[in-house]
């Protein structure tokens, strides 16, 4: 069967349409127990499921990322907005980084803008991140559609057929997995500076 590629191209952008953030104020103020929290991140982020089974966050998964030191831990058995908070921005980490590097990223908002009462708050902090990545939507739609139009122009000396499109679509596929391969290193190489200073700043202080 021959596949549109076309249709998976109009598809992709449709889908970047579509994509938005949990604003601050649809968290709730009041601190909620941890099935309260998997359940609102489950409601939130159903439409981001790959498969219908897939698990969004578990009760596993929160005691995980307390016990590896990426979420503070709950305070009488019940998790803050700020939690919350956290939990979203681990959920887009964990696709793309470790434990341990997302540990380091978000070390900054745990140690410094957890809490309720600094005057620099989380959800302003994460607000701000939001909206500046989802004005990254429209020249994020400009590069798919050049990998695209790059891709449709390979293979040109290839006979026209199945076989011509078969490759023109891993093509595609190439080029988009080649962004997200250099993007990933570059994080990385932040990240282990940012362990690095760490490290030295801890030797300095002995």
């Amino acid at each position: 069967m021959r596949i549109d590629t076309n249709d998976i191209l109009n598809s992709i952008l449709q889908s970047l349409d579509h994509v938005d953030y949990i604003r601050p104020e649809e968290i709730p103020n009041i601190e909620l127990y941890m099935d309260q929290v998997t359940t609102f991140m489950d409601d939130h982020f159903s439409s981001t499921k790959r498969y219908g089974n897939d698990k969004i966050l578990t009760k596993t998964m929160i005691n995980n990322y307390t016990k590896n030191n990426l979420l503070p831990p709950s305070v009488k058995k019940k998790y803050s907005k700020e939690h919350v908070l956290l939990l979203i921005l681990i959920y887009y980490f964990k696709n793309i980084l470790s434990i341990k590097d997302i540990e380091i990223v978000l070390k900054p908002l745990r140690e410094k803008y957890f809490s309720q009462d600094n005057e620099v708050k989380l959800s302003d902090l994460y607000k701000e991140i939001c909206e500046m990545e989802k004005s990254r939507i429209e020249p994020m739609k400009a590069s798919v559609q050049e990998a695209y139009e790059k891709s449709r122009a390979a293979f040109s000396d290839m006979a026209q057929g199945e076989d011509q499109e078969e490759l023109k679509l891993f093509a595609f596929i190439c080029s988009l997995s080649f962004d997200v391969y250099l993007k990933k290193m570059m994080i990385e190489k932040i990240v282990d500076e940012l362990a690095k200073k760490e490290n030295t700043d801890k030797a300095s202080d002995k």
